[in-house]
């Protein structure tokens, strides 16, 4: 596991410990081969010794700010760890191997996703969770989003929970205007279809919510 501009903070394996001095562990990539320098009579050159995998308790950040925190095994998360979000969620699990055997999504407000029987804001229950907390507007006063007062979209765009989508270029940034991620087809259907648009459009009678 490896990506281009991350960070590790946390413990290291040598493959040949023997060799490599811990004084020398200065790399924060996963698996990247280490190396020294030696004299030759062509002058200073880098040769590989061991190959440094994280392992133990550690600090993983990745481009996105996204953050590990928890034990890796063989370069990959093994054990109890837990993602940190930049918008504020978390995913607390159980990891093997760097898969997850089980765990917890818990959005920035808190509250926590469930596999099965999630019926959180849909027809039969409207309520946002800050409503559910703290109770509904009165009577003529709508709440458009789980934030209140809502974000202001920009014309063109969608609001998908964690920034903003434009289905055009089909890429998602954050509310500070950072890159996020690109959406793949099934995130592109379901924004198109359930999330709020910086516009407003006539839609008719709609029987199924």
């Amino acid at each position: 596991m490896e990506y281009t501009g991350s960070q590790y903070i946390g413990e290291y394996i040598d493959g040949r410990p023997s060799t490599v001095p811990s004084s020398k562990l200065w790399t924060q990539r996963i698996l990247i081969p280490f190396m020294e320098m030696e004299n030759s009579k062509e002058g200073l050159l880098w040769r590989r010794i061991g190959s440094i995998r994280m392992e133990g308790k550690a600090e993983y950040i990745l481009p996105n700010k996204t953050k590990y925190i928890g034990e890796m095994k063989d370069g990959t998360f093994h054990g109890p760890g837990t993602l940190y979000f930049p918008s504020g969620s978390r995913y607390d699990a159980i990891w093997k191997n760097g898969l997850v055997v089980k765990g917890t999504y818990t959005f920035s407000d808190g509250l926590q996703y469930k596999e099965k029987n999630w019926y959180y804001c849909d027809s039969y229950d409207r309520r946002f969770y800050t409503e559910i907390c703290y109770g509904l507007k009165p009577a003529g006063i709508s709440q458009l989003t789980n934030i209140d007062p809502p974000r202001k979209v920009p014309n063109g765009h969608y609001d998908c929970g964690d920034g903003f989508y434009n289905p055009l270029t089909r890429v998602i940034m954050d509310y500070r205007n950072r890159f996020l991620r690109n959406a793949d087809d099934d995130e592109h259907e379901w924004i198109i279809r359930t999330c709020r648009k910086g516009w407003d459009e006539i839609v008719g009678h709609r029987p199924k919510l």
